[in-house]
């Protein structure tokens, strides 16, 4: 057990120096151009963490009582609900041209700290989740459900940007959310993108994550040769 939260303490503290580079990176930006309208990407990085706690939360009940218990159940529906704000901070590059920079190169370094972190949570998040899932399902099953969340998290992508809805409004404003993506569902000639960026954001997040997944097994089965 000591050992468990010894490697949870060390990859915390490293995406902590990480997330604390990139809010330099905002507050340098805030000084050069005498604005803090991108402040957003400081709160998008806080929600970008939460997954990563529930999941290790997650990872530890699981150690003491079953997937089915109430307490599990409500931390993983609560992490898949989550999860889209890690990958979701893709999507603020777009406003990079909503007003002239002092330095626009220096604003591409601040953004891609943000991007990059709120991925490398993500994919953290989903390889946790994904090692829980492999000691009790079948490979296959096992992907099936991790591509099942990609998938999920790609249209809460689509959900965020162009509906403008927040996880939390799951809980204060469903009846909203489904008619909205109900008649996103129900007439898709009037809104294509909801298929162009699920798909798009799906086929994305999930051939990168195949590669994180890839590279950490390749790792683990060299420190035991």
């Amino acid at each position: 057990m000591k050992q468990y939260v010894s490697q949870y303490m060390r990859l915390g503290l490293t995406l902590g120096v990480s997330s604390v580079v990139s809010v330099g990176f905002f507050i340098v930006g805030m000084f050069l151009n005498r604005s803090g309208e991108l402040w957003y990407l400081n709160w998008n990085l806080v929600l970008a963490w939460v997954p990563l706690g529930l999941i290790v939360l997650l990872s530890y009940d699981l150690r003491r009582e079953r997937w089915s218990s109430w307490r599990a159940l409500t931390l993983t529906m609560a992490f898949v609900a989550f999860l889209p704000n890690t990958f979701y901070l893709m999507t603020d590059v777009i406003h990079l041209q909503e007003a002239p920079r002092v330095d626009l190169m220096f604003d591409v370094a601040m953004f891609m700290s943000f991007v990059l972190n709120g991925c490398a949570l993500g994919f953290i998040s989903v390889y946790l989740l994904h090692q829980e899932l492999a000691t009790r399902l079948r490979r296959t099953y096992t992907w099936l459900v991790v591509a099942g969340i990609l998938l999920v998290t790609s249209f809460a992508i689509y959900i965020g940007r162009e509906l403008r809805w927040n996880t939390w409004d799951i809980l204060v404003n469903p009846a909203s959310i489904l008619f909205q993506i109900s008649e996103s569902l129900l007439h898709p000639t009037d809104h294509p993108e909801v298929f162009s960026i699920t798909f798009s954001f799906f086929v994305l997040i999930s051939s990168l994550y195949a590669v994180v997944w890839s590279a950490a097994r390749a790792l683990q089965q060299q420190k035991t040769l």
